[in-house]
């Protein structure tokens, strides 16, 4: 025995290279199942990176387009040769178009200096994109159960409010910016300050009101537990994650560039095994 990792598929590799929480909470999926989940993700990746990859935008754009023209070749049985392509071509029966044409159309956004004029906007471009891949999810392991989506969609709100306030400082570096405009001049912060890393305890009280979303979406997810059945915590386990890093983030009085924030640590991966053990997310 030569003790080398087995080799991943290439939305697998995709999925663990670019969203290592959500690949981590789908290997307790059931082994049939994994594969789609991984395509499914490497598909949300592709569309994340659409802004990040593109040396200037209009590259970026077009790289959505091709998505959108893509989509009817997967659903058809017919992908361009793309690998993420082909991998979603494989569970296409589970696929809504819809959905997957939100998820697309909700990028366009990134492509958008301006600031989300309010929490309330930031939430919608987040339902938009974590929640519904959160529930996309949900369909490729079977599971429709009402309290399962309700739950799901808290999870994919409390994460991808804790994932932007955690992407703070790499988008600051791109001068991008996705805090709420009100409540950032409420607290007095300028642009330009982020941008620098040099808000100071203004951008904490605006980040500690993007946690406060986050959590409470949360505990709403987590009230519904005992309704939700076990098939879907691959797609909610994400939960534990966000929990960590919200207690990291006010630990460090809710700086996103305080230093100790950018490793990842051991026991947030260690407390999605626990709650995949435990049944609980």
């Amino acid at each position: 025995m030569t003790g080398a990792r087995p080799a991943l598929s290439a939305c697998a590799e995709a999925a663990r290279k670019g969203d290592r929480d959500r690949y981590l909470c789908a290997l307790f999926a059931p082994t049939d199942r994994r594969e789609a989940l991984f395509a499914l993700y490497a598909f949300n990746i592709e569309l994340a990176r659409a802004r990040e990859v593109a040396r200037e935008p209009l590259l970026g754009i077009m790289r959505l387009q091709w998505w959108r023209d893509a989509l009817d070749g997967v659903l058809a049985g017919r992908p361009p040769g793309h690998a993420v392509a082909e991998g979603l071509a494989r569970v296409r029966a589970r696929l809504d178009r819809g959905a997957l044409l939100e998820m697309i159309e909700a990028r366009q956004r990134d492509f958008d200096e301006t600031p989300f004029a309010s929490l309330a906007d930031l939430e919608g471009y987040v339902e938009a994109t974590s929640v519904t891949l959160a529930c996309q999810a949900l369909a490729l392991l079977g599971v429709e159960d009402l309290a399962a989506r309700t739950a799901a969609r808290h999870v994919g709100l409390a994460l991808g409010l804790a994932g932007l306030l955690r992407a703070v400082p790499f988008h600051a570096r791109a001068r991008r910016l996705y805090l709420p405009a009100d409540l950032l001049a409420t607290a007095g912060v300028e642009a330009e300050a982020i941008f620098a890393a040099r808000a100071g305890a203004g951008l904490g009280r605006v980040a500690a009101e993007v946690a406060d979303a986050a959590r409470a979406h949360l505990a709403a997810a987590r009230a519904l537990g005992p309704r939700v059945p076990r098939a879907a915590l691959p797609v909610l386990l994400p939960a534990r994650l966000v929990a960590a890093d919200l207690a990291r983030l006010a630990r460090a009085g809710f700086d996103p560039f305080a230093p100790r924030l950018a490793a990842s640590g051991l026991g947030r991966r260690l407390g999605v095994v626990a709650g995949a053990i435990m049944g609980r997310y």
